[in-house]
């Protein structure tokens, strides 16, 4: 970790970023909303529902960088239009990823927060431009990555002057097989060890099973989790993306009331 000479732990110092009213770092962030945007009401009505629910920001992919060429890609800046007008709707702050490095400035235009995916978690273009972008950045751990790959990669972002960086545990592959990846929730604490960056999880992606998204989050925020960002959809059977991992508004409602109770009570207790 020598080559870290930003993002490394520096006393008791932890960054919180601020994103409107929501201090990810202080506060138990919930980001909320479909794997990508595919209609205005397909988008409009889940955000009112997770706002409603308790969720702080609306998360959204207007860009899908998918395995196969032929899956859903995303709206592009169709999809961009529906994010502002969902956060024009409810007032909930929109991320949103960026797959290419030519597209960030105008993606910046629409975005709140920047994010980085899996794929891109090493394209060091990708992590300049939006370090230079003025946008907190989300950034996913590649699947295959280290924890000091993944610090190396918010050094990047950090090095271009932009000081918001928030981490995201997203799962990694294994050998493995009921899980779509392993939710590596020791990288919770190990990272409050190596650095002063907020982590936030993916129960997502890191499962792939809607009844597995619960329990992992309620743990994520027991390992100290300064959030979790997890994918709600209307008609979950409908999804061109990920249509397998879904939650309900319902269950997501349903999680939220033992969510932040959970939160509290872990504030509560002596340290």
């Amino acid at each position: 970790m020598k080559s870290l000479k930003l993002a490394a732990r520096a006393k008791a110092r932890k960054t919180v970023v601020q994103i409107g009213d929501v201090g990810i770092g202080s506060n138990l962030a919930v980001i909320a909303g479909p794997c990508s945007v595919e209609s205005e009401e397909q988008t409009i009505e889940p955000a009112r529902a997770v706002k409603s629910a308790g969720a702080d920001m609306l998360r959204g992919g207007a860009f899908k960088p998918r395995t196969s060429p032929y899956s859903f890609q995303g709206l592009g800046i169709g999809g961009l239009r529906i994010l502002d007008k969902a956060r024009q709707e409810t007032g909930l702050p929109i991320v949103t990823e960026v797959i290419d490095p030519r597209d960030v400035s105008w993606v910046a235009e629409f975005a709140d927060v920047l994010q980085i995916g899996t794929r891109n978690m090493q394209n060091f273009s990708l992590l300049k431009e939006v370090g230079r972008a003025g946008r907190p950045v989300l950034l996913k751990r590649g699947m295959y990555s280290t924890l000091e790959e993944w610090l190396n990669c918010a050094e990047y972002v950090l090095s271009e002057g932009n000081p918001n960086v928030i981490l995201c545990e997203r799962g990694i592959r294994t050998f493995e097989t009921y899980t779509r990846n392993t939710l590596d929730l020791s990288a919770v604490p190990a990272i409050r060890e190596l650095t002063h960056l907020p982590i936030i999880i993916d129960p997502t992606h890191s499962t792939g099973r809607p009844s597995l998204i619960e329990p992992m989050s309620l743990a994520a925020v027991a390992a100290g989790a300064d959030g979790i960002i997890v994918e709600v959809h209307w008609r979950p059977e409908e999804a061109l993306c990920d249509a397998d991992q879904a939650l309900t508004p319902a269950a997501f409602a349903g999680m939220m009331k033992r969510l932040r109770p959970l939160r509290t009570f872990m504030d509560q207790q002596p340290a």
